[in-house]
């Protein structure tokens, strides 16, 4: 019996492990996106220079919460897609990565305002205006 004390101890220290790392899923904050279109120039960050969009066009413009002055310029965010009042509207299993161009006063209660092309890949056509999405920088 005291030679297999020392396993079992180890099998359950394993276990536990095992079980911690699958309830914790969500490894970002949470907040909300909505979308923003065209025209995207001149930018709170970049001013009129066109280079300052990814090929992918997946941008987006900073809220109130994360702006930080303008820290948040060029900035990489992964951001899905977690929820939103209408059933199905977001794309599952994708993550996107979006790169901060500007900032939006005016889009109160938002974490981060979407480029189209952003907004349409992590949402189907049917999403509301507002989705709620995880981020992580």
């Amino acid at each position: 019996m005291s030679n297999t004390l020392p396993l079992v101890r180890g099998l359950v220290l394993l276990f536990l492990i095992i079980v911690a790392g699958l309830s914790f899923r969500s490894h970002g904050d949470v907040g909300t996106a909505t979308q923003y279109d065209p025209p995207y120039l001149p930018t709170e960050c970049y001013g009129n220079d066109g280079s300052q969009f990814p090929p992918n066009n997946f941008f987006a413009a900073a809220g109130d919460g994360i702006w930080d002055n303008g820290a948040a310029c060029g900035r990489q965010y992964l951001v899905r897609c977690i929820s939103a009042a209408t059933r199905d509207a977001c794309v599952q299993d994708t993550t996107i990565q979006v790169k901060i161009v500007d900032y939006d006063s005016t889009a109160i209660g938002s974490t981060m305002i979407l480029s189209g092309s952003a907004f349409s890949a992590i949402t189907t056509s049917s999403a509301d205006p507002s989705v709620n999405i995880e981020f992580q920088q």
